[in-house]
């Protein structure tokens, strides 16, 4: 296949093959810093939309907005009254300005929700879909698609299951985002069926087509279903301003729409893996690495712990117990989601958990806590089929320029999940998804 002759020549500067039979892709990771900086950008806006929602009496509103925003950018954490004055300063009148003319601009969805969209016009069923926010999405890798290969930056994502990466002139996607232009590519197969999901701000729609995938030097995929978007103004800014061009989902199939295969499901069927099993290793303050046909025993020590899932859909498994301190949530279940950053859970639960840490709840139901106490905090402990998994409590903290983002979250899915165990969890532990058996494994990392 002349694709595939390409790829192999090209070489993936993001993968490499390895004589072991695996592949192993580079996971670049989105610095502190910057979750810090994004999560103070969301707060901001939060307090522009609740302003715009009736918070403060009309006559007032510029006066309230330029308090919030003032507030905002205090809660950044500096050291000194005179950076914050020159953090103040540096475009503030245009922000108050923007705030008090323009409030629909923020309306960026902060959580998932899960919402009822039309699944099937012809018969009016529906089906209850899982719908996600990647603001705090903390890994990328690279992908190429088409014949020349167009290169993309993307999420891999085990909370979903479609692929899908912005068309050539899509409209509200962001700044610097690479598109896809079905027209130049000689492997471009025409499929037309409408692809559409529905965001808490609004949708993303799209179409579908068919392309070969190099998702490394040795693992090209024929044939392969995903989405062109033409509108993501859904996503608001999470997208707009995010480092990821799309979303590889990694979960199975009864989460894919349009009936869709899965690239892993395909990348089995069409024999390019060794085995039907990939692997996160989320490093420790570096790059992470996705390794697809197997696992690497040089990332871990110890013995793999597997844990049967639930239900093959997300990669749900059922939790005995999460516990810090004297705060206790029984029997409950989760999923173990590389497309989140942080651990997530039901909000009368966080809220527990953070009060009793001493974190700060804010607008958009995200937590700060006094980074003096971060030394002292209880680990986090998760009982999965009898064994204790810790999360220590100095790595329930994002860090950085003086602020630290308590690394839990509230989040309430009536029918879905109940926890999410997103990049936090991930990274202390080498994170194995074995597809054919359906189960998980966890291992102790070398870090």
């Amino acid at each position: 296949m002349l694709f595939r002759s390409i790829v192999l020549a090209l070489s993936l500067a993001s993968a490499q093959a390895a004589d072991d039979g695996l592949v192993r892709m580079k996971l670049k990771k989105r610095s502190a810093e910057e979750m810090v900086a994004a999560h103070l950008k969301r707060e901001n806006d939060a307090l522009r939309l609740a302003l715009a929602k009736g918070i403060a009496p009309k006559e007032d509103e510029e006066e309230v907005v330029r308090e919030m925003v003032k507030k905002s950018v205090l809660l950044r954490g500096s050291t000194s009254s005179s950076s914050s004055s020159n953090n103040l300063e540096d475009g503030f009148e245009e922000q108050v300005e923007e705030a008090v003319q323009f409030p629909k601009k923020y309306m960026a969805p902060t959580r998932d929700e899960e919402v009822e969209v039309d699944a099937d016009t012809d018969t009016g069923s529906t089906e209850s879909v899982i719908i996600k926010d990647y603001a705090n999405a903390q890994y990328y890798g690279e992908v190429m698609i088409g014949t020349p290969p167009q290169k993309f930056t993307v999420i891999f994502d085990t909370g979903s299951s479609n692929f899908w990466v912005p068309k050539i002139n899509c409209r509200d996607c962001g700044h610097d985002k690479s598109t896809y232009d079905h027209t130049i590519s000689k492997s471009f197969q025409e499929d037309g069926s409408d692809f559409s999901i529905q965001y808490g701000s609004g949708p993303v729609h799209g179409f579908f087509s068919v392309d070969s995938l190099a998702l490394a030097d040795d693992m090209v995929i024929e044939h392969q279903k995903f989405a062109e978007v033409s509108n993501a103004g859904g996503l608001g800014q999470a997208y707009a301003y995010g480092h990821f061009d799309g979303i590889l989902g990694l979960g199975f199939e009864g989460l894919s729409e349009g009936g869709a295969n899965t690239v892993f499901k395909n990348a089995i069927d069409q024999n390019v893996v060794r085995d039907s099993v990939f692997a996160f290793d989320l490093g420790d303050n570096q790059d992470g690495e996705l390794t697809f046909g197997g696992y690497d025993e040089s990332k871990f020590k110890g013995e793999i712990t597997w844990v049967n899932l639930s239900e093959a859909n997300y990669w749900r498994i059922n939790i005995e117990n999460i516990s810090v301190g004297s705060v206790s949530s029984g029997a409950t279940n989760g999923i173990v989601d590389s497309g989140t950053s942080l651990i997530t859970g039901p909000s009368t639960e966080i809220a527990k958990i953070a009060h009793s840490v001493g974190a700060t709840h804010n607008i958009m139901g995200e937590y700060t806590i006094d980074c003096a106490k971060v030394p002292t905090l209880s680990d986090l402990e998760f009982t999965i089929n009898k064994k204790v998994y810790k999360v220590p409590g100095k790595d329930l903290v994002i860090q950085a320029s003086g602020t630290c983002l308590f690394a839990l979250m509230g989040m309430d899915i009536p029918t879905g999940p109940k926890w999410i165990l997103g990049d936090v969890f991930m990274r202390q532990y080498y994170t194995i998804f074995d597809y054919g058996n359906e189960r998980v494994g966890f291992a102790e990392t070398n870090y």
